[in-house]
């Protein structure tokens, strides 16, 4: 198995190199994702992790979490800020990033579903337009936040039921890595961890230590992000300071259909003038009472606005997709196919997971249900639901897969049931 996913993930290196090879690249500080290529700028000059938005020094910050923009920062030390040689090698990383989670998704595919279904599934992502697409074009932790749901995923099923200590170890430093790289990881936490310790009830004492020693080295590997921001701004957050600034940009007067994108600081020049004069903290507690202001006194917009981007993150657009078909254009409209059929057929897979009594049924549920919900309330975009793509495309492939496993009238536990588990991991 192992030699075999290694090719996929060559193959699907190869297929984003040859994307890249269309000439994309272009320096300066938005190729770098603005806040992103600010922040690891700022550390590379020896300023610390501070001055989130282009060309404007504020201070210490806590716009985004730490792994990405020292990572980012590693490469500027290297190749040098803002430079060709920079921009090429992080979007090399992201790709590969992209790339690796080919195994992943096998794995998880394979431990729900079976190893043809694993096998189509990689051979899926190594393919998938926004697999492809993303970690090219835009240098964030998109791919790596990918890569690591997918690996959380891939972990909770393994670790199911295990009486391991140094499995639930490895676990929580997999969800405090993760964290540290996106937090919104978190919002399937409590399923998936869950989930991967019910078949532990009966022994009751030893799923409380279990449980126990993960959140113990969980806490561990997020509390120096948390110190040093309590250190620095004298208030406890334990991620990221901008909730109040997104959840504003999706809910105020200004909003338009989704959100407001001209009121970003690292594009409004008054509101990055806003943020420099008033400090982090201040401004982004301003931005979340007034969020929250708006959305008790026009509920109905903020209603209309959340499902919006309900239909955005499924379907690529806001608007009924009848209402938009005659005036797009030809790729538009393949465009729209494809997001409304991806979307399609991966809840039907989800739909014929729960119907097969699939163990794979309910993370995969999870992540679809709950990891884009934050989304829903503040912004959305295909970027920000890239993470989950990966458990969409397994999903798409087991729609496909199921039907016709019984139209040729066999019993569906011969195509996701292993005969032998640890054959698994053996190959």
């Amino acid at each position: 198995m192992a030699s075999a996913t290694g090719f996929i993930v060559f193959f699907a290196f190869a297929m984003r190199l040859a994307y890249l090879g269309r000439g994309l690249l272009f320096t300066g500080s938005f190729a770098y994702g603005a806040e992103t290529g600010a922040i690891a700028a700022a550390i590379a000059s020896g300023k610390g992790f501070s001055s989130p938005l282009p060309e404007i020094t504020t201070g210490p910050t806590a716009w985004l979490t730490p792994i990405y923009p020292y990572l980012l920062a590693g490469i500027f030390k290297l190749a040098g800020i803002f430079t060709y040689k920079s921009l090429l090698a992080m979007r090399l990383l992201d790709m590969l990033f992209s790339a690796l989670t080919c195994w992943p998704i096998r794995r998880a595919a394979t431990m729900a579903f079976g190893k043809r279904v694993g096998t189509a599934s990689a051979w899926l992502w190594a393919v998938l337009p926004d697999a492809i697409f993303y970690p090219v074009i835009w240098v964030w932790d998109t791919a790596l936040t990918g890569l690591c749901l997918t690996a959380l995923v891939a972990a909770t099923m393994k670790i199911r039921g295990s009486r391991r200590t140094s499995s639930w170890i490895g676990y929580g430093a997999l969800w405090a890595f993760s964290a540290m790289v996106n937090p919104s990881v978190l919002s399937v936490l409590p399923f998936l961890a869950l989930w991967a310790i019910w078949p532990l009830r009966e022994q009751l004492t030893q799923a409380l230590r279990l449980a126990l020693v993960t959140s113990v080295i969980f806490m561990a590997g997020i509390a120096p992000w948390s110190i040093r921001n309590y250190l620095v701004f004298h208030k406890f957050i334990p991620f990221r300071s901008t909730f109040g600034l997104v959840l504003w940009l999706g809910n105020n007067p200004e909003v338009p259909d989704t959100w407001a994108p001209f009121l970003y600081p690292a594009d409004n020049p008054e509101e990055a003038a806003k943020y420099a004069r008033m400090a982090e903290i201040p401004y982004m507690e301003e931005k979340q009472s007034e969020a929250l202001a708006f959305m008790r006194t026009h509920p109905r917009d903020s209603m209309r606005f959340f499902f919006r981007r309900f239909a955005h993150n499924w379907l690529g657009v806001w608007d009924a997709p009848a209402d938009m078909w005659t005036f797009m254009p030809p790729y538009m409209k393949l465009l729209l196919f494809w997001n409304c059929l991806f979307s399609l057929l991966s809840f039907t897979g989800a739909f014929f997971a729960y119907r097969a009594r699939s163990e794979g049924a309910l993370p995969f549920a999870s992540v679809m249900l709950m990891f884009p919900v934050i989304y829903y309330l503040t912004n959305t975009s295909g970027r920000y639901r890239y993470p989950m793509d990966p458990i969409m495309a397994i999903l798409t492939v087991f729609a496909i897969a199921y039907p016709l496993s019984q139209l040729g009238k066999r019993p569906f536990v011969k195509l996701w049931a292993a005969e032998d588990e640890k054959a698994i991991y053996a190959e």
